[in-house]
């Protein structure tokens, strides 16, 4: 797929946050579970249950110097399911791929169908819109693609995954949807191409946080 094509058909990315880290995400940019991890100098036995393994629930980590984060869990992801249509890498490999990723929706209804997820409906999150042509112009070189939704296998049929689940933009199938946009560890500076945060709560949004003058 052509880099500009992707910006034309998908100007505005979709990136789901905690509730009140915008601010945080304006100084540090948006970061992956293992940029959070080594940030928060999170020790090896701790990191690795949460890198490595399934997160059944949240986990709050704590740093002198940044506070304190929030890391999703990870509960659409089913280990006996996840073994079944994983092919050429281990479930360690698996999860630590997708926790060394920054992750985007390209299509606003998979949004808010997070959003309504059992798990995450009756807490507040932010929405964050951002510039598609602006991230590719600045991390087109760590952007990866991917037609599944890599981070649940709670489907009938979950679709396989393994090592070629993530593709370069030139290298994504042609003709096949376009799920996810991730980049890989962080996305510094992503303030700077965010048009819109908003509050929302389950389906319905709650207010403008930020908009880009």
């Amino acid at each position: 797929m052509d880099v500009g094509k992707l910006a034309s058909r998908h100007p505005v990315l979709y990136h789901m946050a905690e509730d009140g880290s915008w601010e945080s995400i304006r100084r540090l940019g948006l970061l992956s579970t293992s940029a959070l991890l080594d940030g928060f100098e999170v020790g090896e036995g701790r990191r690795r249950r949460i890198e490595s393994a399934r997160r059944p629930e949240m986990e709050a980590i704590e740093h002198p110097e940044h506070g304190r984060a929030l890391i999703w869990d990870n509960k659409p992801m089913q280990e006996t399911v996840l073994e079944r249509c994983l092919t050429g890498m281990t479930p360690r490999e698996w999860y630590e791929t997708l926790n060394r990723r920054v992750f985007f929706w390209l299509d606003r209804r998979r949004l808010l169908r997070l959003l309504c997820a059992r798990a995450y409906r009756d807490r507040p999150h932010l929405v964050l819109e951002l510039d598609t042509a602006e991230l590719l112009r600045r991390h087109a070189e760590d952007v990866t693609l991917s037609a599944i939704n890599s981070g649940a296998t709670f489907a009938m049929n979950p679709a396989p995954r393994g090592p070629h689940t993530f593709r370069r933009v030139e290298d994504h199938p042609r003709g096949k949807a376009v799920v996810e946009l991730a980049v890989d560890y962080a996305v510094p500076g992503a303030a700077d191409f965010t048009c819109r945060v908003s509050r929302w709560r389950g389906g319905g949004e709650l207010g403008e946080v930020w908009r880009k003058g």
